[in-house]
């Protein structure tokens, strides 16, 4: 019994690593177009990435290999740095090393900490650039730019169309939209248009750019060596590589623990996505990530281990050893087609179909980040969307935080409140501090301390706190420097003898002692009346 559950275990793994295979081929090409680095990068990084990330990552059942949004950034590192290939392989080299180093220090649980809106709007705007940026090879026209300057030759360039190339374009298209899934379930449609296009311009001899060459060898090692003053311009676009694909990766993850009910291994899995980039770029081929498609396609024919992978990437190989005369003859415009249909998969439908819901909050967000994507600069974008998102975090979180100001013999009482002035006369008043107490709450404290002038006890009940950082324990300072001065006694309540140590620790230890501090209320004011 055993035997026939491992013999089942390898077919569907073998089956899942080739159909797998099948959904990367045209993918491969045509990323690795887009990339600018070539055809051959896009199929040897989809060899190499997903063989180490397989073998020494933390998702067996996972495939990875070049994606959307690791390709747009590889693209413009190439847009600027085309006669220096050494400073593109040296980003993907560093970006590997960054996945290996935030595996070593168990930073993968951070990372899914990143808002959703500014996933959103940076995935929104991948797909819309890829889709700008097929527009122009879509109708035969070479043209490198910016996604916004692609549209705009494109306008002025369609008098200049090659009506092959347009041809070939337009059934790519309507075979990788149209195609039924009772089709695409068994055969996938790009690599239905890869095949039918490539076909129809061959036999028309159609006079139309095509890939070109695609040695039929194994890819050469080579460092890449850079010059020290080059590292400013590469480590900020690693560590975005990196974090992308970290990303892309660790989301895929979770689906396939979705799907075969296990649990990934997330640090592990960093240092196996690391490894495949850094191994990548040392044989000229393009970055990867986990590739949730064809994960998805792998597990649901049978693919259930580390097998699966490692067949698809040997599937890859015997492609490009056997097929690269065939695979030379790909038109670009086929390919651009293919992409096309990426880029509008890329785009975040789920987020769009809830815009008239959504808080307005993470939708200005997610429009700001997908702006900044667009139009300026992808980390730029990352960074603003980041930010701005703990902004509004912090807001609503401060927002949340609630201070009551009572007396022995009342209740709450407001700045206006005549009920002070009798509480004043009993010298005693309570200061409730519940919530967050952190930077963004800090100025909302200090703001009640005009209530509490001419007090000669205060007793500050620190017991419903959640979290208390080093800005409120400096808030907390100048209060009782203030109120000090005005003649006041100061105690505290707090739920916890460790919440009280820390607090002295931090610099409170200066304006008052242990025998200022207790643990309940009844003795705090035991302790004011005495005094008085």
């Amino acid at each position: 019994m055993k035997t026939m559950r491992n013999l089942t275990n390898i077919k569907g793994d073998v089956y899942g690593g080739i159909t797998a295979g099948v959904i990367a081929l045209p993918l491969a090409l045509a990323l690795g177009v887009a990339s600018g680095l070539g055809a051959t990068a896009g199929l040897w990084g989809a060899i190499i990435v997903c063989i180490f990330s397989t073998v020494f990552g933390g998702t067996p059942t996972q495939i990875s290999g070049p994606t959307g949004p690791m390709t747009v950034v590889i693209a413009s590192i190439v847009l600027t740095n085309a006669n220096n290939p050494h400073v593109i392989f040296m980003t993907i080299l560093l970006a590997g090393i960054f996945q290996v180093i935030f595996g070593i220090l168990n930073i993968g649980k951070f990372i899914k900490y990143v808002p959703y809106p500014v996933i959103s709007g940076f995935m929104s705007g991948i797909g819309v650039i890829i889709t700008l940026l097929q527009l122009n090879p879509l109708i035969g026209v070479n043209f490198d730019g910016a996604p916004i300057q692609n549209l705009l030759n494109f306008l002025s360039s369609l008098k200049d169309i090659n009506y092959e190339s347009f041809f070939l374009g337009l059934i790519t298209l309507l075979i990788v939209f149209l195609t039924p899934k009772k089709i695409t379930s068994k055969i996938p449609s790009p690599l239905i248009a890869l095949i039918a296009g490539t076909l129809v311009g061959i036999f028309l001899h159609f006079d139309v750019e095509t890939i070109g060459a695609i040695p039929a060898t194994f890819p050469k090692f080579e460092f890449p060596l850079i010059h020290y003053n080059e590292l400013n311009t590469v480590l900020p676009l690693a560590l975005t590589l990196a974090l992308l694909g970290s990303i892309d990766s660790l989301l895929t993850s979770l689906v396939a623990d979705s799907l075969t009910k296990t649990k990934h291994n997330s640090d592990k899995e960093l240092i196996g996505q690391g490894l495949g980039n850094m191994i990548s770029s040392l044989f000229g081929g393009l970055a990867g990530a986990g590739a949730t498609m064809r994960t998805v396609v792998n597990i649901k024919s049978g693919g259930n281990s580390r097998l699966s992978g490692v067949i698809h990437s040997i599937f890859l190989i015997a492609v490009v050893l056997v097929f690269s005369p065939f695979a030379a003859k790909i038109p670009m415009a086929v390919l651009a087609g293919i992409l096309v249909k990426v880029g509008f998969d890329i785009i975040d439908y789920k987020f769009l179909k809830l815009l008239k819901l959504a808080p307005k909050g993470d939708l200005a967000v997610m429009a700001l980040v997908f702006l900044i994507t667009v139009l300026d600069d992808l980390i730029l974008a990352v960074g603003v969307g980041i930010v701005l998102s703990s902004v509004i975090f912090a807001i609503k979180i401060s927002n949340e935080m609630n201070v009551k100001i009572k007396g022995l013999q009342s209740d709450e009482i407001a700045a206006d409140d005549d009920s002070i002035e009798e509480d004043k006369q009993n010298k005693i008043l309570i200061m409730h501090i519940k919530g967050i107490f952190f930077f963004g709450s800090a100025s909302h404290v200090l703001s009640k301390v005009e209530n509490l002038l001419d007090t000669k006890h205060i007793i500050i009940d620190c017991q419903s706190l959640k979290y208390m950082d080093i800005s409120a324990v400096f808030a907390l300072e100048d209060m009782i420097v203030r109120l000090q001065d005005n003649g006041a006694q100061i105690s505290f309540i707090f739920n916890n003898k460790k919440l009280a140590a820390k607090v002295l620790k931090l610099g409170l230890d200066k304006l008052i002692t242990r025998s200022d501090i207790f643990f309940e209320i009844e003795s705090a004011i035991v302790r004011a009346k005495t005094s008085l």
